[in-house]
């Protein structure tokens, strides 16, 4: 845990001094791990990802990311603390929302982290008609959007643009994934074939990838391990590993061994739920 690329240690989380959203919740995340959060809703899972971003800082606890406390003050000074001269990771990120820019092209939706990103940033101007569009249009072709790059977002439908968020958040090599239910407003078919789509990125490039989901099956099917958390306020109840080799498929989804490990995670979280609800009318009446 201690020398783990993405540490929580014993992080709080009270949003406005009132409500707690996390209590005393840690964990740990490897290089190049690819880590499912599941549990109920409003547990906690996206206020992990926030924290990890450094769009969120703790009430209590520590973030640590590649080596730096997220939200520390970079410093130049050789004399400054060892995490905050730490360089920044680069971090992607995709939501359920694909927010592409309607006045751009695809093509130019996807390459907006190379213009904002250093080391990419620096040289954007030179190398934006040769090297880097050629590598946005090449991770296109891998998601199955070839020839689609100089689409306008509302030209393509709500699949294509995720295929394409998710290009824009691998274009710039990032150290760590954020996912935030990237697939959950997809149709089933569509979001099994993303799940095959990211699946084969993720195993090409091996970045460290935190996803949160509400669907235990795409938890089992993408990452190799699974974090369960407590209804709120949210900390971490287990962490599962997943015995399945890879490449998983569609197919294999469907065996008893993958059933039986999505059942035990659904009771996992439906036993978490019950104690807290038996636990909430006995605390009224104590009030």
């Amino acid at each position: 845990m201690a020398n783990s690329f993405i540490q929580l240690s014993d992080v709080m989380l009270r949003y406005g001094g009132g409500t707690l959203a996390l209590d005393h919740t840690t964990l740990g995340i490897d290089e190049g791990d690819f880590v499912a959060l599941v549990g109920p809703s409003g547990c906690g899972k996206s206020t992990i990802l926030k924290l990890v971003a450094g769009l969120l800082q703790p009430s209590s606890g520590a973030v640590i990311a590649g080596g730096r406390e997220v939200g520390a003050v970079s410093s130049g000074n050789s004399g400054g603390n060892h995490a905050s001269a730490t360089p920044r990771l680069r971090i992607g990120l995709a939501f359920q929302n694909p927010t592409m820019l309607p006045w751009l092209t695809i093509l130019e939706n996807v390459m907006i982290p190379l213009k904002i990103v250093e080391p990419f940033r620096a040289e954007f101007a030179r190398k934006k008609r040769g090297e880097y569009k050629d590598r946005a249009e090449s991770l296109l072709a891998q998601v199955g959007l070839a020839g689609f790059g100089d689409k306008r977002p509302w030209q393509l439908s709500g699949g294509m643009l995720q295929r394409a968020s998710l290009c824009r958040a691998l274009v710039h090599d990032p150290e760590l994934l954020l996912l935030d239910e990237p697939f959950g407003a997809l149709d089933q078919f569509t979001r099994e074939e993303l799940w095959d789509i990211m699946q084969a990125l993720w195993m090409a490039k091996k970045p460290t990838v935190l996803l949160v989901t509400h669907d235990l099956r795409e938890s089992a099917y993408l990452a190799n391990r699974i974090c369960v958390m407590s209804s709120r306020p949210g900390r971490i109840l287990e962490t599962r590993a997943v015995p399945f080799d890879r490449p998983r498929t569609l197919e294999s989804s469907y065996s008893p061994e993958f059933a039986a490990l999505v059942q035990q995670l659904r009771m996992r979280i439906a036993d978490a739920r019950r104690n807290v609800e038996a636990v909430a009318p006995e605390q009224a009446v104590a009030a």
